[in-house]
This record gives structure tokens, C-alpha cells and sequence, in this order.
């Protein structure tokens, strides 16, 4: 109070002085104009930047995710029909397999039963010329020792084959008929 008395004003030290408010106050509007029109416009242009490209990059990313959704599954279902075709395609193999198969099977036995008869068709023709021949060969035989033991010649050869024709006959049947006879016996 002394000051008062002596024409000064006393300072109140909360608050500044009026020359300090002021050009605080200006220095303010100019960082608060200089903030809203021209840093503001591009902080919230850079972040509204930074939105696109995080929510485009996740829109990108979900899209992706979508169409890597699809092709897997479409690659899912080639696979599928890819087994269904292989499946088929063993399975009409097997069968033209065992269809070939079968048919060499056939032609083998084909095969087989010509042979077979051809053999058996041989065999028999090579047997009647044997017979034919052994009976040639036991006739002149037979006529030959005939002729010695009679001491006179058998050479009438008509006489010779049927002399030989009726002994032989006579020697098939009588082995015709014990062939019989051990058949029957081995039925009983």
C-alpha cells in the first residue's frame, strides 16, 4: 500500500501484462490461422489419405482373400472331377484289360484246340500208315515164313493180302474183345 501512496499501481502477478496479452493474443491468432488454413487442411488431407489406403487396402485385402477363397475352391472341384476322371479312366483300363485278356484267353484256347485236333488228326494219320504199313510188312513176312514152313511159294499176292487182311482182323477182334472184357471187369 506504501505504492499506492506514492501513485504507482500495484501488480497483481497472475496476471500479465497488458502488452504481453496483446501480442500473445496476436501471436496466437496467426499460429491458430496459420494451423487452421494451411497445416489443418493437410494433416486431415494426409489422414484422410492414410484412411483410403487402410480401408482400400483392406477392402484389397478382403477382395483377395475372396477371390483366393474362389480359386481354392475352384481348384477344390478340378481336383474332384480330376479323381472322378482318373477313377474312370483305371477303371475303363481294368476293364479293356480284362477284356483283352479274355480275349487272348479265347484265342489261346482257340489256338490250343486246333493244334490239338491237328495233332490228334496227324497222330491218326500217322497210325493208319503205320498200320498200312506193318501190315505190308507182317503180310510179306508171314507169307514168307508160310511159304517155308509149306515149302512151297505163296506168291499170289491177291491170295497174300487177304490171307494177311483175315489173320489181322482176327487179331483186332480178339483185342477189341479183351479190352472189353478188362473194361467191364474194372467197372464192377
Amino acid at each position: 500500500m506504501i505504492y499506492l501512496a506514492s501513485g504507482e499501481e500495484e501488480m497483481n502477478p497472475l496476471l500479465p501484462p497488458l502488452d504481453e496479452i496483446i501480442i500473445g493474443g496476436v501471436a496466437f491468432l496467426i499460429v491458430f490461422f496459420f494451423l487452421g488454413k494451411v497445416l489443418l487442411p493437410k494433416i486431415k488431407k494426409t489422414l484422410e489419405e492414410r484412411t483410403d489406403a487402410i480401408e482400400g487396402g483392406l477392402a484389397r485385402a478382403e477382395e483377395a482373400q475372396a477371390e483366393a477363397q474362389a480359386e481354392l475352391e475352384r481348384y477344390r472341384a478340378q481336383l474332384i472331377d480330376a479323381r472322378r476322371e482318373a477313377g474312370r479312366l483305371t477303371e475303363d483300363a481294368r476293364e479293356q484289360g480284362a477284356a483283352a485278356l479274355s480275349e487272348m484267353r479265347a484265342e489261346g484256347a482257340r489256338i490250343k484246340d486246333e493244334i490239338v485236333a491237328s495233332g490228334h488228326a496227324q497222330i491218326e494219320a500217322d497210325r493208319k500208315q503205320a498200320s498200312t504199313v506193318l501190315r505190308q510188312d507182317i503180310g510179306k513176312l508171314a507169307t514168307e515164313l508160310a511159304g517155308r514152313i509149306v515149302g512151297e511159294s505163296l506168291e499170289d499176292e491177291a491170295r497174300q493180302r487177304r490171307i494177311v487182311d483175315r489173320f489181322l482182323d482176327e487179331l483186332d477182334a480178339r483185342a477189341a474183345e479183351g479190352t472189353s472184357a478188362q473194361t467191364s471187369g474194372q467197372v464192377r
